[in-house]
C-alpha cells in the first residue's frame, strides 16, 4: 500500500491518499489492484491479496498514518477496525468506558454498534475518547444507514455520561439528527425557488412583518400558499410574470387551478391511483392572497418607498374568500365520520385488549426461552436469534416460519400505547397534543373541604386558545393512567424527564416527566404523534372494521375528541356541561362536535332556552356567595347513611325524625343489602325481647320498622332480579305478521 501511494501527488501520506482513487471510490481496492496488476506483482491468488490490501489499510489506519472520510468509512468499514482502533489509538479510554456499564449492554447489538461509531470517529478525525465532540457524531449521522443511527445515539449517550459534551449540550441525539427546529423566513420562501427574485424578496418581507403576530406553524402555512400555491403556481403558467398586477384572465385561470388538486388514493387492490378532487382549503388560500394584497396596499401608505410600486388592485373579491359552502360540507362529513366510528368504537377496543394481550404473552415467551431455541406462542412458530440484541442480555428480534422478522417488544409497546391512547382519549375527549403533553404533576387531587376526601383530577394544559381544564378521573381511567406510570417508571421509581418536541413551533421543550415516552436505542424518547397513528392504525387493521365503501374504517385521534361529546349527549349529559368539560370557550364549538341534531334543532332549542330565561326574574341568576355554595355542599354530604343515601330535596328537613329505615326516600343500592339484612335481624331480635318483657308498645314500633326494612329488601332483591333477567319484547307470531301485511296490502 505505501509503495502505491508513493506513486501518487503529495509530501504527506494523507495528501497522497486523497489523491487517490480509493479516497473516493466505493471499490476502493481497484485502484491499488490495478497498480499490483500493471507492475506484475499479483498473484493467482486474488482474495489473498485483497485481504493483504484490506490489512495494509487496516494497519495505516490504526497507525494514524491516514484519515479516511466519513463516508468511506461508512461503506469500507471493516469489522476489524473497532479492536485495531481501541489497542492502536485508546485502549485505557475504551476500557474505563467499558468498565463504566454492564457486560450485557457493552456486547449487545446496539452496544456493538455504539463501539464502532466511536472508532470510525477516531479513525476518521483522530485522537481519543476524549476527544470526540457533538459535531463528530453529527457528521457520521447522514452518510451511515438507518442501522447504524442507532449506535450513533447510544454512542452519543455514553460519551454524555461520560463528561466529553458541555452543560448546556441537548439531553439526548434526537435532538439534533432528527428535529431540525425552525427554518428561517428566508428558507422557508427559497425551498420553492422563486424565478423572480424581487417577488421573491418582496413575500419575504410581507412574511417577516406578519411574523409577529403569527406562530410558526401559520407563518409556515402562509409561506406555502404565498409562494408555493400563488407565486410559483403563476411562474409555472406565465413564464416571465414580474408585477403583481394581474389580468382578469390570469387571475380567473389561477383561481380553477387552486381549486382542485391531484392527490393518491389506495384502490380496493391495493395500489395507488392518481384524482383529481376538489381542494377543501381553497377559500383559505383565496384569503391569505387577498390580505396580501390589502396589507400592501395599507402599508404603502405608510412606506411608499418599500411597499407602494408592488400596490396593485386586488384579484380576489370578498366573494371568493365565501366559506359557507365549505364550512356546511365539511360539517357534514365530519357528522357522517362521528356516527360511522361511534357504534363501533366497543370492537376497537376488544381489539386493543386482544392485541395487548397476546403481545404481552409472546414476549413472556421469548424472555423465558434459550437462544437459538424455537418456541411456539399462540399456534406460531418461531426462531430465536444467536445472540442477544437488547443491553439486558435478552433477545429482540426473531424470525417466523415464513422467515420475516418481527420484534415482540416493539409489538408490545405499539399494543400498548395504542390501548392507552384508545382509553385516555374515550374517556376525556382531550386533543392528542394535550395527551402528549400529560405528565406525572398533571394528575393532581383535591380534598373537599368538608369532608376531607381525596378527589383525583387530570389537569390538561392549554392548548389553541383554550383556557386550563381539570377532569375527574374515573375508576376506569385511574386504572389506565395507572399502567402508563408503572410501565415508565425508572429502576429509582422516578419518571425519568425527556425532552418533548412541538411539531407546531418547531421547538424542543425543556426536559419534563411526560407519561408518553419510551425507551429507543438505550434513551428515553417522547412518543410522537405518528407513532400514536400508526399504532392505532395497526390495532384498526387487526380490528377488521370497515367503512360504508368497502374499505379498511380509519380512526385519527381527532375523531375521539368527536365521539366523546356526542355519546355524552346522547347518554343524557346536557350541552353546556359537556362544553365545560371539552374545554371550549362557547356552547358553539362544542354542539359542531355532537353529530346529533340538525342545525335548526339546535337553534330553536338554544332560542327557547333564552326566551325562557328572559321572563324569569334576574335575582334568580344572580351569583351565589361563598356561604351559600358551602350550605348546598353539606347538604350533600349529610346525604349519605349507613343504610344508603338521603334523597330528600335541598333546604328541607327530615319528616320522619331520622327514622331512615321507615323513610320513603331513602336511596338504598345492591351494596348496602348486607346492611338492611343485619337491621332486619336486630329488629326481630329486639321484638322477641319486647314480646317476652312484655312491652307491647315497643313491639308495635318495631313492627313498623321491621316491616319497612323486609319492603325495602324485597323491592331491592326485585330490582336486581329483573336486572339480570331477560325482557319478553313481544315479537308477534308468524301468523300475526301474515295477517298485519295483508292488512296493509
Amino acid at each position: 500500500m505505501l509503495e502505491w501511494l508513493e506513486t501518487l501527488p503529495g509530501t504527506t501520506w494523507q495528501e497522497r491518499w486523497n489523491a487517490s482513487p480509493s479516497a473516493t471510490y466505493a471499490n476502493w481496492v481497484s485502484a491499488p489492484q490495478d497498480w499490483l496488476n500493471a507492475t506484475g506483482r499479483t498473484t493467482s491468488k486474488k482474495r489473498t491479496e485483497l485481504n493483504y490490501l484490506g490489512a495494509g489499510v487496516l494497519t495505516l489506519i490504526g497507525a494514524d498514518v491516514i484519515r479516511p472520510s466519513p463516508q468511506w468509512l461508512a461503506s469500507n468499514s471493516s469489522r476489524y477496525l473497532p479492536a485495531q482502533i481501541i489497542h492502536a489509538c485508546d485502549p485505557e479510554g475504551f476500557e474505563e468506558l467499558r468498565t463504566s456499564m454492564s457486560e450485557s449492554e457493552w456486547t449487545s447489538r446496539v452496544g456493538a454498534r455504539a463501539v464502532h461509531t466511536l472508532t470510525r470517529v477516531i479513525a476518521a478525525y483522530g485522537g481519543r475518547l476524549k476527544d470526540i465532540v457533538v459535531g463528530d457524531l453529527l457528521s457520521f449521522y447522514p452518510v451511515t444507514g438507518r442501522s447504524a443511527h442507532s449506535g450513533i445515539r447510544l454512542a452519543y449517550v455514553w460519551l454524555r455520561d461520560r463528561g466529553n459534551f458541555p452543560d448546556h449540550a441537548p439531553g439526548t441525539f434526537h435532538h439534533l439528527g432528527v428535529r431540525t427546529g425552525q427554518v428561517s423566513v428566508e428558507g422557508l420562501v427559497d425551498r420553492y425557488e422563486l424565478q423572480c427574485k424581487p417577488v421573491r424578496d418582496l413575500i419575504v418581507d410581507y412574511l417577516k412583518k406578519r411574523q409577529s403576530s403569527l406562530d410558526y406553524n401559520s407563518l409556515k402555512n402562509m409561506s406555502f400558499a404565498l409562494a408555493k400555491l400563488f407565486w410559483a403556481n403563476l411562474e409555472q403558467h406565465q413564464p416571465g410574470i414580474a408585477s403583481l398586477r394581474l389580468l382578469p384572465e390570469v387571475a380567473e385561470g389561477w383561481k380553477a387551478r387552486i381549486a382542485v388538486k391531484t392527490v393518491h388514493r389506495r384502490q380496493l387492490d391495493g395500489s395507488l391511483a392518481k384524482q383529481v378532487a376538489p381542494r377543501a382549503g381553497a377559500a383559505s388560500i383565496h384569503m391569505q392572497v387577498r390580505a396580501f394584497y390589502t396589507d400592501i396596499a395599507a402599508w404603502a401608505l405608510e412606506e411608499p418607498t418599500r411597499w407602494g410600486p408592488w400596490a396593485a388592485p386586488n384579484p380576489i373579491s370578498e366573494a371568493d374568500c365565501t366559506v359557507k359552502v365549505v364550512v356546511r360540507e365539511q360539517k357534514a362529513r365530519t357528522d357522517q365520520r362521528t356516527r360511522e366510528r361511534l357504534p363501533v368504537l366497543p370492537a376497537l377496543i376488544r381489539t386493543a385488549n386482544r392485541r395487548l394481550r397476546e403481545a404481552r404473552i409472546r414476549l413472556k415467551a421469548i424472555e423465558g426461552a434459550a437462544l437459538e431455541s424455537q418456541i411456539t406462542v399462540l399456534c406460531e412458530s418461531f426462531t430465536l436469534p444467536r445472540r442477544a440484541a437488547r443491553v439486558d442480555g435478552t433477545p429482540d428480534k426473531v424470525r417466523d416460519a415464513d422467515g420475516k422478522t418481527r420484534s415482540f417488544r416493539t409489538e408490545e409497546k405499539h399494543a400498548f400505547f395504542a390501548w392507552a391512547t384508545i382509553e385516555i382519549l374515550r374517556h376525556t375527549g382531550i386533543r392528542v397534543e394535550e395527551l402528549l403533553e400529560l405528565g406525572h404533576h398533571s394528575i393532581v387531587s383535591y380534598n373537599l373541604p368538608t369532608t376531607g376526601d381525596a378527589v383525583p383530577l387530570l389537569q390538561i394544559a392549554p392548548s389553541m386558545t383554550d383556557p386550563e381544564q381539570l377532569l375527574l378521573i374515573n375508576p376506569e381511567l385511574a386504572d389506565v393512567l395507572g399502567a402508563v406510570i408503572q410501565r415508565i417508571r425508572g429502576s429509582d421509581g422516578a419518571i425519568p424527564c425527556v425532552g418533548t418536541y412541538d411539531s407546531n413551533e418547531r421547538i424542543w421543550n425543556p426536559p419534563m416527566p411526560v407519561l408518553y415516552q419510551w425507551q429507543v436505542s438505550g434513551e428515553n424518547r417522547h412518543v410522537s404523534i405518528s407513532s400514536i397513528r400508526r399504532a392505532l392504525n395497526d390495532t384498526l387493521a387487526a380490528s377488521g372494521l370497515i367503512d360504508g365503501s368497502g374499505r379498511p374504517l380509519q380512526f385519527q385521534p381527532r375523531d375521539f375528541r368527536r365521539i366523546f361529546p356526542a355519546d355524552a349527549q346522547m347518554n343524557g349529559l346536557p350541552p353546556h356541561i359537556s362544553q365545560v368539560i371539552a374545554g371550549h370557550r362557547n356552547i358553539s364549538s362544542n354542539l359542531g362536535y355532537a353529530a346529533l341534531y340538525s342545525a335548526e334543532v339546535t337553534e330553536a332549542h338554544r332560542a327557547f332556552i333564552a326566551s325562557r330565561r328572559a321572563l324569569r326574574p334576574f335575582e334568580e341568576y344572580r351569583a351565589v356567595t361563598a356561604q351559600e355554595w358551602e350550605e348546598f355542599l353539606s347538604h350533600f354530604q349529610r346525604r349519605k347513611l349507613a343504610l344508603g343515601q338521603c334523597g330528600r330535596a335541598y333546604a328541607t328537613d327530615c319528616t320522619h325524625e331520622h327514622a331512615c329505615v321507615r323513610c320513603p326516600v331513602l336511596i338504598v343500592g345492591a351494596e348496602d343489602r348486607s346492611r338492611l339484612a343485619g337491621t332486619r335481624q336486630h329488629l326481630r331480635v329486639r321484638i322477641g325481647e319486647a314480646q317476652t318483657e312484655g312491652w307491647l308498645g315497643e313491639v308495635e314500633e318495631l313492627a313498623v320498622s321491621l316491616a319497612a326494612a323486609e319492603n325495602k329488601i324485597a323491592l331491592l332483591d326485585a330490582r336486581n332480579a329483573q336486572q339480570n333477567s331477560s325482557v319478553f319484547l313481544g315479537i308477534p307470531a308468524l301468523n300475526q305478521m301474515t295477517v298485519r301485511a295483508a292488512q296493509i296490502t
